[in-house]
């Protein structure tokens, strides 16, 4: 138990509680316990989000798709880790992505109507919920209202990168080199050159239908270089 209690301290939706608070939360709720093998299933995309779901131990996969499905993106998150907390309110009350267990996992999940009734009774806690969900709007709203550039690899980058939830890691992104070419307005011929370029650099690998970047902050790193030297050439 006290295992358990040192995980969901790390979680910044209970991080500044005191221990009195945090272990009158425990008291009163009821924490549902669930085991995944790899590869089950936890959370499919659409799905109602009725509780906030915490990955206790493991590694799970997010899945995102447009409504086309051209293309899927995954990301991978290690316990200790809070499935889309911002999808417990708003207009739409469904789960953006679908997350599949990748390693044996373990969750524990809380009631919307418990976090309403009690959690929110907690300033702390109220913060922290509103911090989470506010800090991720305005990173997103951030990347819509970048600057666009005419420079394929970059555009490349920027179709991966506004996409993505965390920088740093593995990700994986099933797609058609032609779908790619559509959304960054390009020919085939010159998004597979560019892609087979950032190959060459190490920074992905491509296979059928697939690319596969080992950790995408290299690429962070490799774009933020290229806007130095434009800089410096001016």
């Amino acid at each position: 138990m006290n295992t358990m209690y040192d995980t969901l301290l790390q979680l910044p939706l209970f991080q500044g509680l005191c221990h009195e608070d945090f272990t009158n939360i425990l008291e009163k709720v009821k924490l549902h316990f669930t085991n995944y093998k790899a590869g089950e299933t936890i959370v499919k995309h659409d799905m109602v989000c009725d509780k906030l779901i915490f990955l206790l131990k493991g590694e799970i996969s997010s899945l995102s798709s447009p409504k086309d499905n051209t293309f899927t993106f995954m990301e991978y998150f290690e316990a200790p880790y809070l499935i889309e907390a911002h999808s417990l309110f708003g207009m739409n009350l469904n789960y953006a992505s679908s997350y599949v267990a990748r390693t044996e996992v373990q969750t524990i999940s809380i009631s919307k109507s418990f976090v309403l009734t009690e959690l929110f009774n907690y300033d702390i806690f109220r913060l922290n919920y509103m911090n989470i969900v506010s800090n991720r709007a305005q990173v997103f709203y951030d990347r819509l209202w970048r600057s666009a550039s005419d420079n394929l690899k970059k555009k490349i980058i920027d179709f991966i990168l506004v996409r993505t939830e965390k920088f740093t890691g593995e990700k994986d992104l099933k797609i058609r080199m032609e779908d790619i070419a559509i959304y960054v307005d390009d020919t085939r011929l010159n998004v597979s050159k560019a892609l087979n370029d950032f190959q060459s650099m190490g920074l992905l690998t491509l296979s059928r239908k697939a690319i596969h970047i080992s950790e995408i902050n290299a690429l962070v790193k490799w774009s933020e270089a290229q806007k130095t030297d434009q800089k410096k050439d001016r």
